[in-house]
């Protein structure tokens, strides 16, 4: 019993690493293309994660750390740095970029269905946070059965797909 115990605390520790991930050339800190004065650093974390059927899944989730270059680069970071804290997934019904609302609309999968509550597309967006116990703020989605269709024609399809070789 203890053994378990003692795995379950590592999975838990291990959850919360938060990574920089460099960018292709390498680089920790990413110029915005809009405006070299301000940046970002991509971070990652693996999160383990039980889905409702009792299947464990260890999923990667990004986000982006913004802002100013100079910033940034008094922050210090260096790709594969780890930083104390977790990413942490919110959900909403308002846009989190007004201008340009369809860039975090939540999308179920690979199926291309928006995820809806009644006539309202949700917005997903991933944050980093030093608060190591911060929670994830999830809105469940109402067109549940769109979903279940879509999932269904794509196994179909997928089946087809097989069935021809």
């Amino acid at each position: 019993m203890w053994l378990i115990n003692v795995q379950f605390k590592s999975i838990q520790n291990q959850m919360k690493k938060v990574t920089v991930t460099p960018d292709k050339a390498g680089q920790a800190i990413v110029l915005s293309t809009n405006n070299p004065e301000f940046g970002y650093v991509r971070v990652e974390q693996t999160r383990t994660i039980i889905d409702d059927n009792g299947w464990v899944k260890n999923k990667p989730v990004a986000a982006l750390i913004l802002g100013s270059v100079a910033e940034l680069r008094k922050a210090g970071f260096n790709a594969g740095q780890e930083l104390d804290g977790k990413i942490v997934i919110k959900e909403q019904l308002k846009p989190f970029n007004k201008n340009n609302p369809e860039k975090d609309i939540k999308v179920a999968g690979k199926t291309g269905i928006t995820c809806m509550v009644d006539d309202q597309p949700i917005y997903r967006k991933a944050f980093y946070s030093q608060n190591g116990d911060a929670q994830d703020v999830l809105v469940a989605h109402t067109n549940v059965e769109a979903i279940k269709a879509a999932y269904a024609k794509s196994l179909e399809t997928a089946g087809a797909d097989l069935s021809l070789d």
